[in-house]
Protein backbone atom coordinates (compact mmCIF):
# COMPACT_ATOMS: atom_id res chain seq x y z
CA UNK A 1 0.00 0.00 0.00
CA UNK A 2 1.15 3.56 -0.62
CA UNK A 3 1.60 5.81 2.42
CA UNK A 4 -1.06 8.45 3.01
CA UNK A 5 -0.09 12.04 3.64
CA UNK A 6 -2.68 13.80 5.73
CA UNK A 7 -1.10 17.24 5.91
CA UNK A 8 0.83 19.65 3.76
CA UNK A 9 3.98 19.31 5.84
CA UNK A 10 4.33 15.60 5.07
CA UNK A 11 3.52 16.20 1.42
CA UNK A 12 6.21 18.91 1.30
CA UNK A 13 8.75 16.46 2.73
CA UNK A 14 7.76 13.85 0.14
CA UNK A 15 8.20 16.30 -2.74
CA UNK A 16 11.51 17.50 -1.28
CA UNK A 17 12.72 13.90 -0.93
CA UNK A 18 11.77 13.09 -4.52
CA UNK A 19 13.63 16.13 -5.82
CA UNK A 20 16.71 15.06 -3.85
CA UNK A 21 16.79 11.46 -5.18
CA UNK A 22 19.53 12.12 -7.80
CA UNK A 23 21.89 13.60 -5.18
CA UNK A 24 21.24 10.70 -2.78
CA UNK A 25 22.82 8.30 -5.23
CA UNK A 26 26.15 10.11 -5.48
CA UNK A 27 26.28 12.04 -2.20
CA UNK A 28 25.43 15.58 -1.17
CA UNK A 29 27.30 18.78 -1.95
CA UNK A 30 27.39 21.71 0.43
CA UNK A 31 24.99 23.69 -1.78
CA UNK A 32 22.60 20.73 -1.86
CA UNK A 33 22.51 20.57 1.93
CA UNK A 34 22.09 24.32 2.35
CA UNK A 35 19.21 24.51 -0.13
CA UNK A 36 17.50 21.51 1.45
CA UNK A 37 17.97 22.93 4.96
CA UNK A 38 16.42 26.29 4.00
CA UNK A 39 13.40 24.55 2.45
CA UNK A 40 13.04 22.24 5.45
CA UNK A 41 13.50 24.88 8.17
CA UNK A 42 10.11 25.75 9.80
CA UNK A 43 10.69 29.51 9.40
CA UNK A 44 10.15 29.11 5.64
CA UNK A 45 6.41 29.12 6.41
CA UNK A 46 6.72 32.66 7.77
CA UNK A 47 6.94 34.10 4.24
CA UNK A 48 3.36 33.10 3.43
CA UNK A 49 2.10 34.19 6.84
CA UNK A 50 3.74 37.62 6.54
CA UNK A 51 2.31 38.13 3.06
CA UNK A 52 -1.22 37.21 4.15
CA UNK A 53 -0.98 39.43 7.23
CA UNK A 54 0.16 42.38 5.12
CA UNK A 55 -2.66 41.82 2.62
CA UNK A 56 -5.25 41.76 5.41
CA UNK A 57 -3.81 44.92 6.98
CA UNK A 58 -3.86 46.80 3.67
CA UNK A 59 -7.40 45.57 2.96
CA UNK A 60 -8.58 46.86 6.35
CA UNK A 61 -6.97 50.24 5.73
CA UNK A 62 -8.59 50.42 2.27
CA UNK A 63 -11.98 50.04 3.94
CA UNK A 64 -11.49 53.55 5.25
CA UNK A 65 -13.03 54.71 1.93
CA UNK A 66 -16.29 52.87 2.68
CA UNK A 67 -19.18 54.80 4.27
CA UNK A 68 -18.82 54.92 8.04
CA UNK A 69 -22.19 54.10 9.59
CA UNK A 70 -23.03 54.42 13.26
CA UNK A 71 -26.33 53.89 15.11
CA UNK A 72 -27.27 55.49 18.41
CA UNK A 73 -30.17 55.76 20.82
CA UNK A 74 -30.57 58.17 23.69
CA UNK A 75 -33.10 59.28 26.30
CA UNK A 76 -32.63 62.45 28.32
CA UNK A 77 -34.38 64.52 30.94
CA UNK A 78 -33.58 68.22 30.97
CA UNK A 79 -33.89 70.74 33.78
CA UNK A 80 -35.31 73.27 31.32
CA UNK A 81 -36.36 73.47 27.68
CA UNK A 82 -36.92 76.09 25.01
CA UNK A 83 -40.29 77.84 25.62
CA UNK A 84 -42.32 80.82 24.45
CA UNK A 85 -42.24 83.98 26.57
CA UNK A 86 -45.27 84.33 28.88
CA UNK A 87 -46.61 87.32 26.91
CA UNK A 88 -46.44 85.38 23.66
CA UNK A 89 -48.18 82.39 25.26
CA UNK A 90 -50.99 84.66 26.57
CA UNK A 91 -51.45 86.19 23.14
CA UNK A 92 -51.55 82.79 21.42
CA UNK A 93 -54.00 81.50 24.00
CA UNK A 94 -56.28 84.43 23.29
CA UNK A 95 -56.23 83.41 19.65
CA UNK A 96 -57.30 79.89 20.62
CA UNK A 97 -53.88 78.31 20.06
CA UNK A 98 -52.73 75.92 22.75
CA UNK A 99 -48.93 76.11 22.87
CA UNK A 100 -47.93 73.27 25.22
CA UNK A 101 -44.21 73.74 24.85
CA UNK A 102 -41.47 71.10 24.76
CA UNK A 103 -41.37 68.32 27.32
CA UNK A 104 -38.34 67.86 29.52
CA UNK A 105 -38.03 64.16 28.63
CA UNK A 106 -36.63 63.71 25.12
CA UNK A 107 -35.83 60.61 23.03
CA UNK A 108 -33.90 59.88 19.85
CA UNK A 109 -32.98 56.77 17.80
CA UNK A 110 -30.87 57.53 14.76
CA UNK A 111 -28.24 56.60 12.18
CA UNK A 112 -25.21 58.68 11.18
CA UNK A 113 -23.46 58.07 7.82
CA UNK A 114 -20.16 59.71 6.82
CA UNK A 115 -18.28 59.32 3.54
CA UNK A 116 -14.71 60.50 2.88
CA UNK A 117 -14.18 62.21 -0.45
CA UNK A 118 -10.66 63.52 0.09
CA UNK A 119 -8.53 62.53 3.08
CA UNK A 120 -5.32 64.34 2.16
CA UNK A 121 -3.56 61.04 1.41
CA UNK A 122 -3.85 59.58 4.93
CA UNK A 123 -5.22 56.19 3.82
CA UNK A 124 -2.65 55.94 1.04
CA UNK A 125 0.13 56.69 3.53
CA UNK A 126 -1.16 54.06 5.96
CA UNK A 127 -1.22 51.44 3.21
CA UNK A 128 2.30 52.37 2.14
CA UNK A 129 3.55 52.06 5.73
CA UNK A 130 1.83 48.66 6.14
CA UNK A 131 3.45 47.32 2.95
CA UNK A 132 6.89 48.60 3.98
CA UNK A 133 6.49 47.04 7.43
CA UNK A 134 5.63 43.75 5.71
CA UNK A 135 8.87 44.04 3.74
CA UNK A 136 10.78 44.56 7.00
CA UNK A 137 9.30 41.37 8.45
CA UNK A 138 10.11 39.48 5.25
CA UNK A 139 13.69 40.78 5.25
CA UNK A 140 14.16 39.85 8.91
CA UNK A 141 12.82 36.37 8.21
CA UNK A 142 15.31 36.09 5.35
CA UNK A 143 18.08 36.99 7.82
CA UNK A 144 16.95 34.24 10.21
CA UNK A 145 16.80 31.66 7.44
CA UNK A 146 20.20 32.76 6.10
CA UNK A 147 21.76 31.86 9.47
CA UNK A 148 20.81 28.26 8.69
CA UNK A 149 23.73 28.15 6.24
CA UNK A 150 26.24 28.72 9.05
CA UNK A 151 24.88 25.76 11.00
CA UNK A 152 24.99 23.58 7.89
CA UNK A 153 28.63 24.61 7.30
CA UNK A 154 29.61 23.50 10.80
CA UNK A 155 28.04 20.05 10.46
CA UNK A 156 29.07 19.54 6.84
CA UNK A 157 32.77 20.29 7.31
CA UNK A 158 32.74 18.36 10.58
CA UNK A 159 31.60 15.33 8.57
CA UNK A 160 34.27 15.93 5.95
CA UNK A 161 36.98 16.04 8.62
CA UNK A 162 35.75 12.81 10.21
CA UNK A 163 35.68 11.12 6.79
CA UNK A 164 39.29 12.11 6.23
CA UNK A 165 40.27 10.84 9.67
CA UNK A 166 38.50 7.53 9.03
CA UNK A 167 40.43 7.07 5.76
CA UNK A 168 43.72 7.84 7.49
CA UNK A 169 42.79 5.53 10.33
CA UNK A 170 42.20 2.73 7.84
CA UNK A 171 45.64 3.40 6.34
CA UNK A 172 47.15 3.31 9.84
CA UNK A 173 45.46 0.00 10.61
CA UNK A 174 46.70 -1.47 7.33
CA UNK A 175 50.25 -0.29 8.03
CA UNK A 176 50.20 -1.69 11.57
CA UNK A 177 48.66 -4.95 10.35
CA UNK A 178 51.44 -5.31 7.76
CA UNK A 179 54.12 -4.81 10.42
CA UNK A 180 52.25 -7.15 12.74
CA UNK A 181 52.40 -9.90 10.10
CA UNK A 182 56.11 -9.30 9.61
CA UNK A 183 56.75 -9.47 13.35
CA UNK A 184 54.68 -12.64 13.62
CA UNK A 185 56.94 -14.28 11.02
CA UNK A 186 60.02 -12.94 12.80
CA UNK A 187 58.75 -14.29 16.12
CA UNK A 188 58.29 -17.74 14.63
CA UNK A 189 61.87 -17.60 13.29
CA UNK A 190 63.10 -16.42 16.67
CA UNK A 191 64.41 -13.09 15.38
CA UNK A 192 61.82 -11.00 17.30
CA UNK A 193 60.41 -11.18 20.81
CA UNK A 194 56.76 -11.99 21.53
CA UNK A 195 56.46 -8.65 23.37
CA UNK A 196 57.32 -6.80 20.14
CA UNK A 197 54.44 -8.52 18.37
CA UNK A 198 52.11 -7.75 21.26
CA UNK A 199 53.15 -4.10 21.27
CA UNK A 200 52.29 -3.63 17.57
CA UNK A 201 49.07 -5.60 17.98
CA UNK A 202 48.02 -3.37 20.90
CA UNK A 203 48.75 -0.28 18.80
CA UNK A 204 46.59 -1.68 16.00
CA UNK A 205 43.76 -2.35 18.45
CA UNK A 206 44.04 1.25 19.63
CA UNK A 207 43.58 2.33 16.02
CA UNK A 208 40.54 0.01 15.74
CA UNK A 209 39.12 1.55 18.91
CA UNK A 210 39.67 5.04 17.48
CA UNK A 211 37.90 3.95 14.29
CA UNK A 212 34.87 2.90 16.34
CA UNK A 213 34.81 6.32 18.00
CA UNK A 214 35.08 8.09 14.64
CA UNK A 215 32.28 5.95 13.17
CA UNK A 216 30.02 6.88 16.11
CA UNK A 217 30.79 10.59 15.66
CA UNK A 218 30.10 10.33 11.95
CA UNK A 219 26.75 8.63 12.54
CA UNK A 220 25.76 11.33 15.02
CA UNK A 221 26.66 14.16 12.63
CA UNK A 222 24.95 12.41 9.71
CA UNK A 223 21.74 12.08 11.69
CA UNK A 224 21.90 15.71 12.81
CA UNK A 225 22.56 16.99 9.29
CA UNK A 226 19.89 14.70 7.80
CA UNK A 227 17.31 15.94 10.30
CA UNK A 228 18.32 19.56 9.73
CA UNK A 229 18.13 19.26 5.93
CA UNK A 230 15.10 16.98 5.78
CA UNK A 231 16.93 14.49 3.53
CA UNK A 232 18.99 11.37 4.09
CA UNK A 233 22.62 12.49 4.02
CA UNK A 234 24.65 9.45 2.97
CA UNK A 235 27.95 10.99 1.90
CA UNK A 236 29.27 14.53 1.83
CA UNK A 237 31.38 15.60 -1.12
CA UNK A 238 34.44 17.77 -0.69
CA UNK A 239 33.82 21.26 -2.17
CA UNK A 240 36.02 22.60 -4.93
CA UNK A 241 38.73 25.06 -3.99
CA UNK A 242 37.70 28.62 -4.90
CA UNK A 243 40.20 30.44 -7.10
CA UNK A 244 39.60 33.79 -5.36
CA UNK A 245 40.67 32.46 -1.94
CA UNK A 246 37.27 33.08 -0.45
CA UNK A 247 36.43 36.35 -2.19
CA UNK A 248 38.06 38.76 0.27
CA UNK A 249 37.25 41.76 -1.92
CA UNK A 250 33.78 40.54 -2.93
CA UNK A 251 30.75 42.81 -2.60
CA UNK A 252 28.79 42.36 0.61
CA UNK A 253 25.31 41.00 -0.14
CA UNK A 254 24.22 39.95 3.32
CA UNK A 255 20.43 39.98 3.95
CA UNK A 256 20.98 42.05 7.09
CA UNK A 257 21.76 45.02 4.82
CA UNK A 258 18.45 44.52 2.98
CA UNK A 259 16.64 44.43 6.31
CA UNK A 260 18.20 47.78 7.26
CA UNK A 261 17.19 49.24 3.88
CA UNK A 262 13.63 48.08 4.53
CA UNK A 263 13.62 49.85 7.90
CA UNK A 264 14.74 53.07 6.21
CA UNK A 265 11.86 52.70 3.72
CA UNK A 266 9.38 52.47 6.61
CA UNK A 267 10.76 55.69 8.10
CA UNK A 268 10.47 57.43 4.71
CA UNK A 269 6.84 56.32 4.43
CA UNK A 270 6.13 57.58 7.95
CA UNK A 271 7.61 60.97 7.07
CA UNK A 272 5.29 61.24 4.07
CA UNK A 273 2.40 60.42 6.38
CA UNK A 274 3.27 63.55 8.39
CA UNK A 275 2.60 65.64 5.28
CA UNK A 276 -0.74 63.91 4.74
CA UNK A 277 -1.80 64.72 8.30
CA UNK A 278 -1.53 68.46 7.51
CA UNK A 279 -3.88 68.44 4.52
CA UNK A 280 -7.60 69.29 4.83
CA UNK A 281 -10.24 66.56 4.70
CA UNK A 282 -13.45 66.71 2.68
CA UNK A 283 -16.47 64.50 3.17
CA UNK A 284 -20.23 64.25 3.01
CA UNK A 285 -22.57 63.07 5.74
CA UNK A 286 -26.19 62.14 6.39
CA UNK A 287 -28.03 61.94 9.70
CA UNK A 288 -31.45 60.50 10.30
CA UNK A 289 -33.37 59.90 13.51
CA UNK A 290 -36.78 59.09 14.87
CA UNK A 291 -37.74 60.71 18.14
CA UNK A 292 -38.94 63.71 20.01
CA UNK A 293 -38.35 66.59 19.64
CA UNK A 294 -37.58 66.74 15.94
CA UNK A 295 -36.13 69.44 13.77
CA UNK A 296 -39.43 71.34 13.57
CA UNK A 297 -39.42 72.65 17.13
CA UNK A 298 -42.52 74.85 16.77
CA UNK A 299 -44.67 71.91 15.77
CA UNK A 300 -43.19 69.81 18.58
CA UNK A 301 -44.24 72.52 21.06
CA UNK A 302 -47.81 72.00 19.98
CA UNK A 303 -47.82 68.20 19.53
CA UNK A 304 -45.83 65.84 21.68
CA UNK A 305 -45.35 63.15 19.00
CA UNK A 306 -42.31 61.32 17.67
CA UNK A 307 -41.32 62.16 14.07
CA UNK A 308 -38.81 61.23 11.35
CA UNK A 309 -36.01 63.75 10.73
CA UNK A 310 -32.92 63.92 8.54
CA UNK A 311 -29.93 66.05 7.58
CA UNK A 312 -27.51 65.77 4.67
CA UNK A 313 -24.49 67.94 3.99
CA UNK A 314 -20.83 68.35 3.16
CA UNK A 315 -17.98 69.02 5.55
CA UNK A 316 -14.44 70.29 5.19
CA UNK A 317 -12.08 70.07 8.14
CA UNK A 318 -8.51 71.11 8.60
CA UNK A 319 -6.80 70.12 11.83
CA UNK A 320 -3.68 72.22 12.22
CA UNK A 321 -2.82 70.50 15.50
CA UNK A 322 -0.35 68.32 13.59
CA UNK A 323 1.79 71.44 13.16
CA UNK A 324 2.48 71.52 16.89
CA UNK A 325 4.35 68.22 16.88
CA UNK A 326 5.53 68.12 13.26
CA UNK A 327 9.04 69.40 14.00
CA UNK A 328 9.57 66.91 16.82
CA UNK A 329 8.05 64.07 14.82
CA UNK A 330 10.43 64.70 11.92
CA UNK A 331 13.35 64.94 14.33
CA UNK A 332 12.41 61.58 15.87
CA UNK A 333 12.26 59.97 12.44
CA UNK A 334 15.68 61.39 11.58
CA UNK A 335 17.09 60.03 14.83
CA UNK A 336 15.70 56.61 13.97
CA UNK A 337 17.35 56.88 10.54
CA UNK A 338 20.64 57.75 12.22
CA UNK A 339 20.30 54.77 14.56
CA UNK A 340 19.58 52.47 11.61
CA UNK A 341 22.57 53.78 9.68
CA UNK A 342 24.71 53.35 12.78
CA UNK A 343 23.54 49.73 12.98
CA UNK A 344 24.61 49.35 9.36
CA UNK A 345 28.07 50.76 10.13
CA UNK A 346 28.45 48.45 13.14
CA UNK A 347 27.44 45.42 11.07
CA UNK A 348 29.81 46.31 8.22
CA UNK A 349 32.64 47.01 10.67
CA UNK A 350 32.26 43.65 12.41
CA UNK A 351 31.75 41.93 9.08
CA UNK A 352 34.98 43.45 7.76
CA UNK A 353 36.90 42.26 10.82
CA UNK A 354 35.49 38.78 10.32
CA UNK A 355 36.52 38.77 6.66
CA UNK A 356 40.04 39.92 7.54
CA UNK A 357 40.36 37.13 10.09
CA UNK A 358 39.07 34.55 7.62
CA UNK A 359 41.42 35.80 4.90
CA UNK A 360 44.43 35.59 7.21
CA UNK A 361 43.41 32.09 8.29
CA UNK A 362 43.17 31.03 4.64
CA UNK A 363 46.65 32.37 3.91
CA UNK A 364 48.00 30.63 7.02
CA UNK A 365 46.47 27.29 6.03
CA UNK A 366 47.87 27.65 2.50
CA UNK A 367 51.38 28.12 3.88
CA UNK A 368 50.97 25.17 6.24
CA UNK A 369 49.65 22.95 3.46
CA UNK A 370 52.67 23.81 1.33
CA UNK A 371 54.84 22.30 4.09
CA UNK A 372 52.54 19.38 4.98
CA UNK A 373 53.40 17.41 1.85
CA UNK A 374 57.13 17.66 2.47
CA UNK A 375 56.70 16.69 6.14
CA UNK A 376 54.71 13.59 5.15
CA UNK A 377 57.35 12.54 2.62
CA UNK A 378 60.05 12.87 5.27
CA UNK A 379 58.01 11.03 7.90
CA UNK A 380 57.23 8.27 5.41
CA UNK A 381 60.93 7.87 4.56
CA UNK A 382 61.84 7.73 8.25
CA UNK A 383 59.11 5.16 8.91
CA UNK A 384 60.28 2.95 6.03
CA UNK A 385 63.84 3.20 7.30
CA UNK A 386 62.63 2.22 10.78
CA UNK A 387 60.90 -0.85 9.35
CA UNK A 388 64.14 -1.85 7.66
CA UNK A 389 66.15 -1.23 10.85
CA UNK A 390 63.72 -3.32 12.88
CA UNK A 391 64.05 -6.19 10.42
CA UNK A 392 67.84 -6.06 10.90
CA UNK A 393 67.58 -5.70 14.66
CA UNK A 394 69.04 -2.20 14.81
CA UNK A 395 66.06 -0.61 16.65
CA UNK A 396 63.27 -1.95 18.84
CA UNK A 397 59.57 -2.02 18.00
CA UNK A 398 58.78 1.05 20.14
CA UNK A 399 60.88 3.19 17.82
CA UNK A 400 58.94 1.86 14.83
CA UNK A 401 55.57 2.49 16.49
CA UNK A 402 56.65 6.03 17.30
CA UNK A 403 57.62 6.70 13.67
CA UNK A 404 54.35 5.19 12.41
CA UNK A 405 52.34 7.40 14.76
CA UNK A 406 54.30 10.48 13.75
CA UNK A 407 53.69 9.78 10.07
CA UNK A 408 50.00 9.25 10.81
CA UNK A 409 49.88 12.49 12.83
CA UNK A 410 51.45 14.37 9.89
CA UNK A 411 48.78 12.97 7.54
CA UNK A 412 46.03 13.92 9.98
CA UNK A 413 47.49 17.42 10.29
CA UNK A 414 47.48 17.79 6.51
CA UNK A 415 43.82 16.76 6.27
CA UNK A 416 42.89 19.10 9.13
CA UNK A 417 44.63 22.01 7.42
CA UNK A 418 42.88 21.25 4.12
CA UNK A 419 39.39 20.90 5.61
CA UNK A 420 39.84 23.92 7.88
CA UNK A 421 40.99 26.01 4.93
CA UNK A 422 37.96 24.89 2.89
CA UNK A 423 35.72 25.76 5.82
CA UNK A 424 37.27 29.23 6.13
CA UNK A 425 36.77 29.79 2.40
CA UNK A 426 33.11 28.84 2.53
CA UNK A 427 32.59 30.67 5.81
CA UNK A 428 33.92 33.73 4.00
CA UNK A 429 31.40 33.05 1.26
CA UNK A 430 28.73 33.02 3.97
CA UNK A 431 30.13 36.24 5.47
CA UNK A 432 29.65 38.14 2.19
CA UNK A 433 26.79 36.07 0.67
CA UNK A 434 28.66 35.52 -2.57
Amino acid sequence: MYPEFNDKKNMKKLVLSLTMLPMLAIGQTLDDCQQAAEKNYPLIQQYGLIEKTTQLTVANIQKGWLPQVSASAQATYQSDVTAWPDGMKTMLSGMGIDMKGLTKDQYRVGIDVQQNIYDGGVIGSQKRIAREQGKVQTAQNEVNIYHVRKRVNEMYFGLLLIDEQIKLNNDLQAMLAGNENKLESMTKRGTAAESDLQSVKAERLNAVQKATELASQKQMLQRMLSTFCGIEVTEVLKPQMRADNGGFMAENRRPELKALDAQISVLNAQEKALNAALRPKVGVFAQGFYGYPGLNMFEDMMRHKWSWNGIIGARISWNIGALYTRKNDKAKLQLQRDMTENSREVFLFNNKLERIQQHENIVRYQKQMAQDGEIILLRSAVRKAAESKLAHGIIDVNDLVREINQEHAACVQQSVHEIEMLKEIYDNKYTTNN
